[in-house]
């Protein structure tokens, strides 16, 4: 409805300076035409807001100009107590802080939907992080990350990439952070392309006097979207053909899920063996399937199943003597 797009334009442009009119129109899934008639409207019912022209333009609301919106509809209401991140807010300091603005939030809502929303927040329950896997240690504290992206500083760091032995040293331009499953990045731009830090392998990180230097326009959510696209759609590698006995079959797909040749593809389990086709970008990491012992044959290609026999022999000479 026009009210409801009205309000979310106004609270956008009371959470940012600027924003461009393009950017308004996909969030709420409109035309431009209809967003500028929308900034119309809200000058004409005495809200300050003006549109800026040129290249980097926008939607602006009169600096200083606030209004409180207190109209959150049921579902609205519960939305706000189903804590999709909790890890998050724990890992950057911000527990206290999330428990003290929920109670705010609460004797803030409209009293029909209090009780919905308190019923929610104690029946539903998002751990975001994955199975088997511990609590990161990271050489960083995420707090000097945090602030050289809420302060817009650039950085130097000390980075291990993996398989390294010794860190390297880059100056980068942060964009700002991002949890992926239970796993904390870095977002930053290092000569003015993306690229990708995890938090945990980071030695040191020195806030720099010198202002971040970001591409125009774009934001942490464009950034992190290019490095994700690189990261899923992998260049085409070795594809493995293995069979896994049916009633492991489950198991093996959560912790071969990233090697998947295609997720969408429909396995035959009709029989005792599932046969399913997986994709490696060298021959050396196709050593994992190891882990699954002999509940996982490989079928093809020949290099692959030489590599696992040469891996098994290397680990049977180291224990023939214990």
């Amino acid at each position: 409805m026009k009210s409801d797009r009205l309000l979310s334009i106004l609270l956008l442009l009371q959470t940012r300076s600027l924003v461009p009119a393009r950017e308004l129109a996909d969030r709420l899934e409109v035309s431009d035409r209809t967003i500028y008639r929308d900034i119309e409207a809200l000058s004409a019912a005495g809200v300050p807001v003006y549109a800026e022209r040129g290249r980097h333009g926008g939607i602006r609301l009169l600096s200083g100009f606030r209004t409180d919106v207190t109209g959150l509809t049921a579902d609205e209401s519960r939305a706000l107590f189903v804590l999709a991140a909790q890890g998050a807010h724990e890992a950057l300091g911000l527990d206290s802080a999330l428990g003290s603005a929920l109670r705010k939030v609460m004797a803030a809502l409209p009293a029909p939907h209090r009780p919905a929303a308190e019923v929610t927040s104690r029946r539903i329950l998002v751990d975001a992080t994955r199975w088997w896997m511990s609590g990161e240690h990271t050489a960083v504290d995420l707090d000097v990350l945090q602030d050289a992206v809420f302060s817009d500083r650039r950085l130097r760091l000390s980075y291990r990439h993996s398989g390294a032995t010794e860190p390297r040293t880059y100056t980068v331009d942060p964009y700002g952070l991002v949890s992926k499953a239970g796993v904390w990045y870095l977002v930053a731009d290092r000569r003015g392309t993306p690229q990708l830090f995890r938090a945990e392998r980071i030695q040191r990180a020195k806030p720099l006097p010198d202002l971040v230097r970001r591409r125009p326009g774009v934001e942490l959510s464009d950034a992190w979207e290019v490095l994700r696209r690189q990261v899923e759609e992998r260049p085409d590698g070795i594809e493995v053909v293995v069979r896994v006995p049916r009633d492991r079959i489950d198991f093996f797909l959560r912790l071969a899920a990233a090697q998947l040749a295609d997720p969408q593809e429909k396995l035959d389990l009709s029989g005792d063996w599932v046969t399913v086709r997986l994709s490696y970008n060298q021959l050396g990491a196709t050593r994992q399937l190891l882990m699954f012992s002999d509940r996982v044959e490989v079928v093809s290609p020949p290099e692959v199943r030489a590599e696992l026999r040469a891996a098994a022999a290397s680990v049977t000479a180291l224990y023939e003597d214990a």
